[in-house]
């Protein structure tokens, strides 16, 4: 067998048609790793990165993020009780190293997979999964409730450990839980991945002297003795023993030049220390964990860490899709056919054409410029966007605060994550009738992901909404000229939600114009009943009615209704007057959408018709390609013509024959 040598950030790796690993092979819980001894962890963490990194080149996932951790990964499991003792990820994108240590690394092939492992933490997976994490910035809270809990049921020997990072200290629950932990008693660990984008930095002999001060056990065995003497003899009490640790973290302020959050709310802070160092990390993180009280273990990290790609491109290499672990060479489809755009992008080009012709135009985006394609005018108007961070909440409202003294914001936040900064929306941008276009991106069936991040919401949270108008384009045309509508003179809350992916038309880069607001369109005349869309799943309508149409003996009217508010009533009762049969189809959840909009018209009007919805039912849709998805849920073009096929049979609407599907 031909053996190639290859050589990341100083590790010398082997890569055969079949790599053997010594340790981690044998890894099947974290009783096994615990087994192995410690001078032979950086070792186990070389092996870890290496297995990360073949897997993910091959099924595609998230790189940089998991690579960065690898180190705390094995130091945690070798030093806590998982699954008794609780460890939180947050963000869950960092827990691959994780998974394969705790029974899941014979079956990380299948990760974010069909039927496979998804890719994030989840409790339904691994009683190794402390806790649900898609989204950000949840971990302090969840975290803070699982030590308050294990203290109130007496399980004072319990570990509870938040790791937090990559950007995810961005988010405001972070510091709501912060803020909490402060105020309750709890002996929480907070391990903060810093991947040199947050909070201070490694400075100077001096700071990492206080380190190993701080995070000895002999220290911090004689200021417990200390503290417990003091209170024993009544000289300080709970106020008081805050007073003090208020006075030593000023000292260390002093000495140091430096401060930080944790400290000013009276949280102990250990750090920074090296995140990849595994061994200092046992040492560090064995001498902390029983100390009384909140803490948090502050470690400088590299995302993309042992693979030099990564390491220079964290931003590219957060999910990079299969590439050549060699060469570091992206693998992408050659093709001289022109093929569509992804809406992203889309959206992207368009937003700069606006602004080119409107300074007012502003786009703001919570840490995915690059995800939603507001980089495209980052380029050319730096000064013109702003990425706020993992904050959604504040994105919306910053967005509100502009958009009253006068600019017109362009806010893109993805359909899933916009659920978090639902009250903003009500309060601060619809109650004042404020024209913020919120852009969903993502919406619908998103694929890979999973339930954390399916668009199948918005439509249903969003409509209940007074003073918005809520859209949906069917293609990249349609999105074009919904962007060009929405900056018009006072047009107020204004949404526009897209699905991720590549759209349908090639020459997308058509004229805009103003569209006329709750006007929806007849796509296709027929006369035995009528499909009613909303949004790209037209698309899909499409090619489903023209399988039911083979033999012509049915005909199926198709109408996109564009807005679902406003609706536009004077085509629905042109319907609802002409068909008796009609059917509505969004790839949203059925409960409280565009169907539910349909069936309120009706019934308010006093029509009897028979009305069909089709869309995602009343569950949570997990991973694996839109196309499998579609397909499961029935909303591809053939589940769509069964879905036909069945109420033509049901109505006994006159057909020759159905055609085959």
């Amino acid at each position: 067998m031909t053996t190639n040598l290859i050589i990341f950030a100083g590790n010398l790796y082997t890569n055969m048609e079949k790599r053997t690993y010594q340790y981690i092979n044998k890894i099947n819980s974290p009783v096994d790793l615990k087994d192995i001894n410690k001078k032979d962890l950086t070792a186990v963490c070389g092996e870890l990165r290496q297995f990360i990194i073949d897997e993910v080149s091959e099924n595609p996932g998230h790189l940089g993020s998991n690579l960065g951790v690898v180190e705390l990964t094995v130091a945690i499991h070798y030093v806590f009780n998982a699954p008794y003792d609780r460890i939180v990820w947050d963000v869950g994108h960092q827990a691959y190293g994780h998974k394969i240590l705790t029974g899941r690394r014979d079956r990380f092939n299948t990760n974010r997979l069909f039927k496979g492992l998804c890719g994030f933490p989840s409790p339904k997976e691994s009683e190794y999964d402390a806790f649900g994490v898609g989204h950000s910035s949840t971990a302090i809270s969840a975290a803070l409730g699982m030590s308050v809990a294990a203290m109130q049921k007496g399980e004072l020997d319990r570990q509870v450990v938040a790791i937090i990072g990559d950007g995810a200290m961005t988010g405001g629950l972070a510091f709501e839980g912060l803020n909490n932990a402060s105020m309750v008693k709890n002996n929480m660990l907070i391990i903060l991945n810093d991947n040199q984008m947050a909070i201070d930095p490694i400075q100077g002999g001096f700071t990492q002297y206080l380190v190993d001060l701080t995070t000895s056990h002999t220290y911090n065995k004689i200021r417990f003795r200390a503290s417990n003497l003091l209170q024993k003899w009544n000289i300080i009490n709970d106020a008081k023993k805050k007073r003090i640790t208020q006075f030593n973290n000023s000292i260390k302020a002093t000495l140091t030049k430096q401060t930080n959050i944790f400290e000013g709310l009276n949280i102990r802070y250990f750090g920074p220390v090296d995140g990849h160092d595994v061994e200092g990390l046992v040492r560090i993180l064995s001498d902390i964990k029983d100390f009384k009280g909140p803490k948090v273990l502050h470690c400088i990290t590299k995302k993309g860490k042992g693979y030099e790609p990564a390491e220079k491109s964290s931003t590219g290499w957060h999910s990079p899709g299969k590439f050549d672990v060699k060469t570091g060479i992206r693998k992408t489809v050659n093709s001289t056919i022109p093929t569509p755009l992804l809406f992203q992008d889309v959206f992207g080009e368009t937003l700069l054409e606006l602004a080119r012709t409107n300074d007012k135009i502003l786009a703001i985006t919570p840490a995915m410029p690059s995800g939603c394609c507001m980089n495209i005018m980052q380029r050319e108007f730096p000064e013109r966007v702003f990425d706020v961070g993992i904050a959604e909440s504040h994105a919306v409202t910053f967005s509100a605060g502009l958009a009253k003294d006068g600019m017109i914001p362009f806010c893109n936040i993805y359909s899933s994550f916009m659920q978090r900064a639902y009250d903003n929306v009500i309060h601060d941008v619809a109650l004042q009738e404020l024209n913020v276009i919120m852009c969903l991106d993502r919406s619908g069936i998103v694929g890979s992901d999973g339930a954390t991040h399916q668009g199948q919401f918005d439509l249903a949270y969003m409509r209940c909404i007074p003073n918005l108008t809520i859209s949906a384009p069917r293609n990249e045309i349609e999105l074009r000229h919904l962007m060009y509508t929405a900056k018009q003179p006072d047009m107020g809350p204004f949404v526009i939600r897209y699905p991720r992916g590549k759209g349908f038309i090639v020459d997308w880069k058509q004229p805009m114009k103003a569209l006329a607001i709750g006007k929806g369109e007849c796509l296709k005349a027929g006369k035995d009943f009528a499909v009613l869309t909303i949004g790209t799943i037209a698309n899909n309508a499409q090619l489903g009615i023209e399988l039911i149409e083979k033999e012509k003996n049915v005909s199926v009217a198709h109408y996109d209704i564009r807005f679902l508010k406003p609706i536009d009533q004077s085509l629905l009762h042109e319907i609802a007057k002409k068909f008796k049969q009609i059917v509505t189809i969004e790839d949203g959840v059925i409960q409280g959408g565009f169907g539910s909009a349909v069936l309120e018209f009706m019934s308010d009007n006093g029509y009897k018709n028979q009305v069909t919805r089709l869309g995602i039912p009343d569950s949570f849709i997990e991973h694996g390609t839109p196309e499998e998805i579609y397909h499961m849920l029935g909303l591809d073009a053939e589940g769509i013509a069964l879905s036909l096929k069945s109420l033509i049979l049901k109505n006994n609407l006159e057909y020759s024959k159905v055609p085959s599907i």
